[in-house]
Order: structure tokens, then C-alpha cells, then sequence
């Protein structure tokens, strides 16, 4: 694919899902009462807005919520391995991933926006669709040593889908649906749902994990995404590259 067409595939992707409000500060959410305490009417909590918990839940939006805004990406000399015959290793050795994907797709590398690094892998023919998967790097605190720093994952992925969800709005905007989270080795796995009013629904599978470069901390944020009429041709795919996702 030529450099002006990869351009053209991420830049109108950008558009393809929502752009969350501006979030405020924790006090102007309500807590729910199994945060506020345990086995208590929320009413006769005092509410929490300790600093460092606030500084926790924008982090956790700022830096999950860039995923969804990928800067200009430009095509990337690819450093690969062969594994199945329909699917090649993508290596990253200066930002230590690496994944599995399919001998035809393109990819794409970018920076910026407060954003390490982006990469993004999609077949040619889904330009139209936005049929993709994207790993997405931000820089982290010395305070945010794991995933569990910004909550357990059923927290997490609650906290995540719930921002991005406008339904509730006059007249409606995306609505978002969480359909199931777990963490495994070192990685929340999160799966959910986004449509917006007139659209396909478009089914996301994330993958987030910290890892240190030696100097600081780094969320790392793998989004898989796919339209509801692509999910026949590439469903699957997407799956099993957001599942091959390895620190290396």
C-alpha cells in the first residue's frame, strides 16, 4: 500500500470510533458503595477524593482513551518471523512486543500526542471497514508498577466501557456494552461492544500490561477491532492476533 493510502486508512479511522468528554475530577462521580465500604448505605459515606486516587482514574482514561485517537501512522519495514503459513511474527526489539498476524496485512508506525509509540496492523481490502488491531504505548508513573495500580480488571473494564458510553445522552450517542473481562498472566483481557446511532456495531478485543524499558514504566494498550458484517472474514483473525500478543 502506498504511504498516502496507509495515511488515508488511519486518519479516517480516527473518526470511526467515539471521542470520549474531557473527564473531570473524581469527586464529580459518584462512588459506588462497594468502593465507598463494604456492606454500608453509600449515603452515609464521606466521599473518597484522596489525591492519589484521582490522579489514578485520569490516568487510566488518558492513557486508555489514546488508543482511540492513533496519530498519522506511516508503512514500517516489518522485522518478522515465519510461524503458520498464513501468519507471520511481528518483532518490536525497541518497544520488546511482539505478535502474529497475517502474511497480507500492512503495517503501519506512528508517534505523538503524548503517545510513546503506535502500530498498527490491517488487511489492505478493510480500509473501508476499519477491520484492525493497533498497540498503542504511553508512558506511566513510577507509582504504576502493574495493572492492578489502576483497580482489578472487572473494575478496569467497567471503568473503560462506561466512558466511552453516551447512550444516556438526548439524543443518544455510542452505546457501549461490556461482555466479558479477565485477567491472565500479567494482562487484563477486555471484550466489548460499540455502536453508534445509524452505524454497524463494532466488536473490540483489548488486551492492556505494564512493562518497564529500563527507564519507566509503559502501559501497552493491543485493541482488535472488527465491524458486525466483517466478523465471518475477520473475526477469527483479529482473535487469535490479539491473543499472540507477547512481551519479549
Amino acid at each position: 500500500m502506498a504511504v498516502a493510502s496507509s495515511l488515508q486508512f488511519i486518519q479516517s479511522n480516527n473518526l470511526l470510533l467515539p471521542r470520549p468528554q474531557p473527564l473531570n475530577t473524581l469527586k464529580d462521580y459518584k462512588i459506588s458503595s462497594a468502593i465507598c465500604c463494604k456492606n454500608a448505605q453509600i449515603s452515609s459515606c464521606a466521599p473518597i477524593q484522596d489525591e492519589a486516587q484521582i490522579k489514578r482514574r485520569e490516568a487510566l482514561f488518558q492513557t486508555v482513551f489514546a488508543a482511540f485517537s492513533l496519530p498519522s501512522i506511516v508503512p514500517l519495514a516489518i522485522a518478522e518471523t515465519a510461524v503458520a503459513e498464513e501468519y507471520r511474527t511481528y518483532s518490536d526489539d525497541v518497544n520488546k512486543f511482539k505478535i502474529s498476524i497475517p502474511q497480507d496485512w500492512e503495517v503501519g508506525t506512528g508517534d505523538g500526542n503524548g503517545l510513546k509509540s503506535v502500530t498498527a496492523f490491517y488487511p489492505a481490502e478493510a480500509s473501508s471497514s476499519g477491520s484492525s488491531v493497533s498497540v498503542v504505548i504511553t508512558g506511566l508513573g513510577p507509582d504504576f508498577t502493574k495493572l492492578e495500580s489502576f483497580g482489578n480488571v472487572d473494575a478496569f473494564a467497567e471503568n473503560l466501557v462506561s466512558g466511552l458510553d453516551r447512550s444516556w445522552q438526548r439524543p443518544p450517542g455510542v452505546k457501549a456494552v461490556l461482555l466479558n473481562s479477565k485477567s491472565s498472566k500479567g494482562f487484563y483481557f477486555i471484550e466489548y461492544t460499540l455502536k453508534n446511532p445509524g452505524e454497524s456495531e463494532r466488536h473490540l478485543f483489548s488486551v492492556l500490561g505494564v512493562a518497564n524499558n529500563g527507564w519507566y514504566n509503559r502501559l501497552y494498550t493491543l485493541t482488535g477491532q472488527f465491524v458486525e458484517e466483517d466478523a465471518e472474514k475477520y473475526g477469527s483473525k483479529i482473535q487469535k492476533v490479539v491473543s499472540s500478543f507477547r512481551f519479549i
